[in-house]
């Protein structure tokens, strides 16, 4: 059963559950002290001793019901012609071979023939979860995988000497070989199933990381709608990791590296000898964020995943403030931290969403209400296409403010070849950014935005 609880682990890793050595520890403690006679026992002590979040809990009850629902392996296994068990006496199974064997005995038939001649689904549902563990079962990582595994579980309970029986018998009993293709069928049909019980327990990881990274690299302008809902779950985990990795303060010292002038004036009194130490502090500016986010109709999906962006960024930094747009410029700071995301972005695009993008009205909304936000600690990031419907697009508005700023960060969700081209507006301005970037994945924008914060760590 120790094996047993090891592939739970793993199958519980998969459904997203951090499951550590010393948590699996403490879970085999707390089942050795329970057993497992009573499954609903069983499932709260796993519940309690690995589940840290209410997430957590229904992705473990769930895997549980899943797994459990699987009948235990048998310690004898057949799959071979020198096991054991195929020398013991198959009374059950040799009498209900024989009822069909029309005079001829049927005592020589192998353990899966005669599995099968009896009908006997505990054992040959337990036949079945042995041949899977001897097949590791638990490895399978793919969809495209099942054909070999269903052949591997197959093989290793005999399907091989079954073949050459059934060849046999087609010619001496082909009644009894019909009954036993019938059986085969019916064998294999349960088999593929199992696999595809494994698959949803032990690649469900596997599968959701290959489907998060095509996302991540999936243009976002371009992302289907069936698959809207998951893209926003992944710049969740995203904006989660970036909260995880720079919100806790830090506990080193930011303290540089050691002055020894100042250290040995110090230690005088002792001979120079460095009871104390002083060091060459490094100065970190505190963070301070501007984000001007287009939400204009060219942009409008995009607009969505920089809204969660941005909504992250009031979790790990400070002094943030959040600006959307697109004919005119207003202040979103207050929406994005009191509302969740959803109602966040809802409320952002019925205000000032979907309509004509103005850069240049924008800008000069901006300069006019809230360039006061700007001190030479400020990072003002832009998110947006510079399409400007070719209208003015008051770039020397954009210049003052990179004078006012420390940075100017432009994050375009279109591609560099496109800018320049149309109404694009994006080679003028970025003559006044510090930084431009493309912005058209999941991945360039989680790795841009790192890269903002991180230079106030």
């Amino acid at each position: 059963m120790r094996e047993n609880l090891h592939r739970f682990f793993r199958a519980a890793r998969g459904a997203g559950v951090h499951v550590s050595p010393a948590e699996s520890i403490d879970a085999m403690r707390a089942v050795s002290q329970v057993g497992f006679s009573d499954r609903t026992v069983l499932r709260d002590a796993l519940l309690l001793t690995l589940a840290k979040s209410q997430d957590e809990k229904l992705a473990l009850g769930d895997c549980f019901d899943l797994f459990f629902s699987q009948p235990e392996p048998r310690q004898d296994q057949p799959g071979t012609d020198d096991d054991a068990s195929q020398e013991a006496d198959p009374s059950p199974s040799s009498e209900a071979a024989s009822e069909g064997g029309e005079g001829h005995p049927s005592e020589g038939l192998g353990p899966l023939a005669q599995m099968l001649l009896s009908q006997d689904r505990n054992a040959l549902a337990a036949a079945i979860a042995s041949a899977s563990g001897a097949a590791s079962l638990s490895d399978i990582r793919y969809s495209t995988q099942r054909g070999i595994f269903s052949s591997r579980i197959l093989d290793a309970m005999g399907l091989q000497r079954l073949r050459d029986e059934l060849d046999e018998l087609t010619a001496t009993n082909p009644a009894l070989a019909e009954r036993l293709r019938t059986a085969l069928d019916a064998l294999r049909e349960a088999v593929r199933d199992t696999v595809a019980q494994g698959l949803a327990l032990y690649a469900r990881e596997e599968t959701e990381n290959l489907r998060n990274e095509i996302l991540r690299n999936a243009p976002l302008a371009r992302i289907e709608r069936r698959h809207v809902a998951e893209m926003r779950a992944l710049i969740r985990r995203i904006a989660q990791r970036l909260r995880e990795r720079y919100s806790k303060p830090r506990k080193r010292q930011r303290r540089g590296h050691l002055d020894v002038r100042r250290t040995l004036r110090r230690n005088a009194a002792w001979g120079g000898i460095p009871f104390l130490t002083a060091w060459k502090r490094k100065h970190r500016d505190r963070p301070k964020i501007v984000a001007i986010c287009d939400v204009s109709g060219s942009v409008a999906q995009v607009s969505d995943f920089f809204l969660l962006l941005i909504h992250s960024l009031h979790e790990v930094v400070d002094d943030v403030r959040s600006f959307a747009f697109s004919s005119h410029t207003i202040e979103v700071s207050e929406i994005l931290e009191k509302k969740s995301p959803e109602e966040a972005m809802a409320e952002i695009m019925s205000k000032v969403g979907f309509g004509s993008s103005d850069y240049g009205s924008s800008l000069v909304d901006f300069e006019k209400d809230f360039m006061s936000t700007l001190t030479p600690q400020t990072t003002v990031i832009v998110l947006g296409d510079a399409r400007s419907n070719n209208l003015d697009p008051r770039a020397d508005i954009l210049r003052r403010i990179s004078e006012r700023s420390k940075r100017l960060v432009w994050l375009n969700p279109e591609g560099r070849l496109a800018w320049g081209f149309g109404d694009s507006e994006m080679p003028r301005y970025a003559t006044f950014c510090s930084v431009v970037r493309q912005c058209a994945t999941a991945q360039q924008l989680e790795r841009a935005v790192s890269d903002i914060v991180a230079t106030y760590q």
